[in-house]
């Protein structure tokens, strides 16, 4: 590169000159943006220099890369490299700065003069002083290279031991505890060691720190508080083999994983002679220049009155300042009160909620704390109020953090409700979300304000979410802010005289529900029949699944009939499970959990023919996987013959009702919760939905089926049963509320009965029961009206619509099996429908098998290979007997 005399800017927008920014971070990316979006007609000649071979990517969302999401997938918005004003750099780090010749030099010895230098270095992961910390299988866990070693090292080590291996993580916070559950991800047993009293031990107080804990066990992590790691010790072979702890106790261990802090990346400034703070990191006024008035710094390495900030938002409100300043403008630094939520962590692909936000431990002088803890649904929930009890100071949330985006942009402001009203049992006061000031902060990673997203509705032309999205990066990097962007932007668009869509799709412009009661009140039979009575064009892949599911749910035929088969999602066109490498599941239904010994027996002998990886479900099922398309027919077959039925584990639909042991053994249970639980399954069984839904059934108060954590939960008193509804909610779980209680069995089935019907026929496509319950005007209370004390005089029609589909169930397979047609459609490839795919191949694994990795099978026939390799020989099985 030819170097040029540098020239100093003159800091006005038409001359902005160079501008090189050290580091390829989330910060930088976001820096790079604003300098385009803001800057557009500017002379930019931006360099941007990054020591990872990578593109910049989402580190908030990391922990995705163990769902197959690698570094394309998770690379930021790459236009902007796209721009002729910006030459990106990676795998090639800065060495030095010459701050008096303005010039830095990378490692490769490439010089890069530049008038404006932005440092954005971040952090690296703090390890504290341990002895046989370089053994091999100890890695950190912050960048795409440590997530990438760690699934390596996994995946090489299980193959050399031969088992799961025993895995720790040192660090109990926010990303140790995505680091534990990305070691359950990849099969390994994890065990979290925190050097405090509890996790998150910055982020929750006391009693948010515990209940956390108790959820954290319960995904079968072992946490070990009040200790730390002090040496590791080597295993025969030299790697990593014996963690030992503070407290003088160890464990076994294959894998570390080190998680215990970060420390800015100053090296360069510090070498170049910039000013830095006493704890580390490059000292930044409000304009975020450094002792250099040429030399910026933002991010992780800032250090703004002596705190360097450890989340992506006050480093992207430091890119915008810097922006702003280089562009002539006078914006200034001003730190927000900073929010903290737990992503990244699932219990049985749930993902585990923790919030906070503000003062957590009530330190403010006079602060009120207004606590509401539910130890059987383990939740906690607490919001710190001033001590007049109208000004919200902060909030902490555990297992339940739907309030977290609604109540932190309150923060510092009046709450105008009763605090206890916001964290009542049943929902309490609406939240006044859509009503929120102008210059409250919406967004906190991307810095947007209330103001903002109403000002992109009625300023910039907006007409959507995704449009205020793209406009102000509101909600594009944690997400969490969605919920509340959306009501901001929907009731900007109503009180502009917009009319805010409630069309399904551009060929139906009505809801789901609309359309449910119009197919219902005209007896609409086909797809074509509702398309031409109320929609437009052929369908698409919106509302022909919608149709399809709403004549499901009405009883008109088999769900592979040829007017209805074309409707299907993939999984409906199989009546299984697609699995990630094209095969499927089986799993037929276990109502209760209860199985014969002879039913087992088919089932063994089904996987073992086939040669499936079987497991026991989280449903109290068993679920053989790996099934190719041309074999489930004669796999179902085999099923149905020895008395089972599909489970429907496919469709939007029951899946399964768990329950516990109940009176039948449990010395604490009051209620027969086995025999309700397949009373239950057998009257919903095939029940089609919006949405796939689950119901627990628990004999007694301790809860052991989980059943508020399910759609429908059944609880048993003494006095009978109490039926709460509206749980689980996927991606953002929550707890059902009490719709009823103390039920006799008859009345407990009629009050399920009208919650399921009236769920059907007007939740929206894809909704599950927890939005449906929590948008229902009036709430759980208004419910309980219609569907309890019968206020709108539905509730007989409601329990008739359930009557007839217990009257006309019919088995799928079992009638699929019967009809030649339907069995026409399970063929792999049609010209030649008993040949198997060649692209399938598999590996052993724990004494089953699973879809092999690129580079791991080479047999020139996988499919025979994988049918052969599990089955035990009669020795074998001569020596297990």
């Amino acid at each position: 590169m030819t170097v040029v005399s540098p020239v100093r800017p003159t800091g006005g927008p038409t001359d902005p000159g160079r501008v090189v920014v050290v580091g390829a971070g989330m910060v930088a990316h976001r820096l790079v943006e604003q300098m385009l979006a803001r800057g557009e007609h500017a002379a930019w000649e931006i360099t941007v220099l990054g020591d990872e071979p990578y593109r910049p990517y989402d580190r908030v969302h990391l922990s995705e890369f163990f769902d197959g999401r690698d570094a394309d997938a998770l690379a930021l918005a790459p236009t902007v490299w796209d721009d002729a004003r910006v030459t990106l750099r990676t795998g090639d780090a800065v060495a030095s700065i010459d701050r008096d010749e303005q010039v830095v030099v990378t490692r490769a010895g490439v010089r890069v003069p530049y008038d404006n230098l932005v440092l954005a270095t971040g952090s690296w992961a703090w390890t504290p002083r341990t002895t046989g910390i370089e053994l091999p299988g100890v890695v950190s866990y912050r960048t795409l290279d440590d997530v990438s070693a760690l699934r390596d090292w996994i995946q090489a080590r299980e193959d050399t031991l031969g088992r799961p291996l025993r895995g720790a993580v040192v660090g109990g916070g926010v990303l140790g505890l995505e680091a534990a559950s990305a070691l359950q991800r990849l099969g390994a047993h994890a065990t979290v060691v925190e050097f405090a009293d509890r996790l998150m031990s910055v982020q929750l107080d006391e009693g948010g720190g515990e209940t956390l804990r108790v959820r954290i066990a319960d995904m079968g992590v072992d946490v070990r508080l009040g200790t730390g790691a002090t040496r590791l010790v080597a295993a025969p072979d030299g790697a990593v083999g014996l963690l030992v702890l503070s407290d003088g106790s160890t464990l076994d261990v294959d894998v570390v994983v080190f998680s215990t802090g970060i420390r800015p990346r100053d090296r360069l400034a510090r070498e170049s002679g910039l000013a830095i703070g006493e704890r580390g990191g490059v000292v930044v006024g409000p304009t975020c220049r450094t002792s250099d008035p040429f030399v910026w710094a933002i991010g992780e390495v800032a250090s703004y009155e002596g705190v360097c900030a450890g989340l992506v938002a006050p480093g992207n409100a430091q890119a915008d300042v810097v922006v702003d300043q280089l562009l002539g403008g006078t914006a200034e630094y001003a730190p927000a009160p900073e929010g903290t939520k737990l992503k990244g962590v699932l219990h049985d692909g749930v993902p585990v909620e923790a919030a906070s936000f503000g003062d957590v431990n009530a330190l403010t002088p006079g602060a009120l704390e207004v606590t509401f803890a539910d130890p059987v649904a383990k939740t906690y929930k607490k919001l710190v109020v001033s001590d007049d009890a109208r000004t919200l100071l902060g909030g902490v949330f555990v297992g339940d953090a739907a309030l977290y985006s609604s109540l932190r942009p309150m923060l510092g402001r009046a709450l105008g409700a009763d605090p206890s009203a916001f964290l009542a049992p049943e929902g309490g006061a609406a939240v006044p979300s859509a009503d929120l000031p102008d210059d409250v902060v919406v967004c906190s990673c991307a810095n947007v304000t209330a103001g903002t997203v109403r000002g992109a509705v009625t300023e910039h032309g907006c007409t959507s979410v995704a449009d205020v999205k793209k406009c102000t990066k509101a909600g594009t990097i944690c997400g969490s802010c969605v919920p509340l962007l959306t009501k901001l932007v929907n009731t900007q668009l109503e009180a502009s005289g917009v009319e805010v869509s409630r069309a399904m799709c551009e060929h139906f412009p009505m809801t789901r529900a609309d359309l449910f009661a119009l197919v219902k009140a005209e007896g609409l039979r086909t797809f074509s029949e509702v398309v031409a009575a109320h929609g437009t064009g052929r369908g698409c892949v919106v509302c022909k699944p919608v149709v399809a599911s709403i004549l499901s749910s009405l009883g008109v035929g088999h769900v592979l009939d040829p007017a209805n088969a074309p409707l299907q999602d993939t999984n409906d066109h199989a009546l299984a499970n697609m699995q990630k490498d094209g095969t499927y599941s089986v799993i037929p239904r276990i109502p209760g959990g209860e199985i014969t010994p002879e039913k087992l027996a088919v089932i063994a002998d089904v996987a073992r023919e086939y040669g499936l990886y079987t497991r026991i479900t989280g449903a109290q099922r068993i679920g053989m996987f790996g099934a190719r398309l041309e074999q489930l027919p004669a796999i179902w077959q085999r099923l149905v013959d020895a008395g089972m039925e599909s489970g429907q584990a496919y469709g939007k639909s029951l899946r399964a009702v768990k329950s516990c042991v109940g009176q039948s053994w449990c010395r604490f249970g009051v209620q027969d919760s086995v025999g309700m639980g397949v009373r239950l399954e057998l009257r919903y069984r095939g029940l089609r939905a919006p949405h796939k839904f689950k119901v627990g059934v628990s004999g007694c108060a301790r809860e052991c089926a989980e059943a508020r954590g399910k759609d429908v939960g059944v609880i048993a008193t003494e006095r009978g049963w109490n039926v709460y509804v509206g749980g689980n909610g996927g991606f953002t779980p929550r707890h059902a509320e009490l719709l009823a209680e103390d039920l006799d069995d008859e009345m407990l089935l009629r009050v399920i009965d009208r919650f399921l019907a009236y769920y059907i026929r007007s939740a929206d496509r894809l909704q599950r029961t927890a939005p449906w319950v929590a948008d229902y005007p009036g709430g759980i209370a208004e419910l309980r009206k219609v569907l309890v004390d019968d206020t709108l005089g539905i509730c007989e029609d409601l329990e008739a619509s359930i009557a007839a589909h217990v009257e006309a169930y019919e088995d799928e397979w079992a009638a699929t099996l019967a009809d030649p047609v339907r069995l026409a459609r399970f063929a792999s490839f049609v010209n030649a429908p008993d040949t198997p795919d060649p692209d399938l191949a598999y590996t052993p694994e724990r004494g089953q098998v699973r879809p092999a990795r690129l580079g791991e099978v080479s047999d020139p026939n996988p499919v025979i290979a994988r049918t052969i390799a599990v089955r035990p020989s009669d020795v074998e099985m001569e020596d297990a007997l």
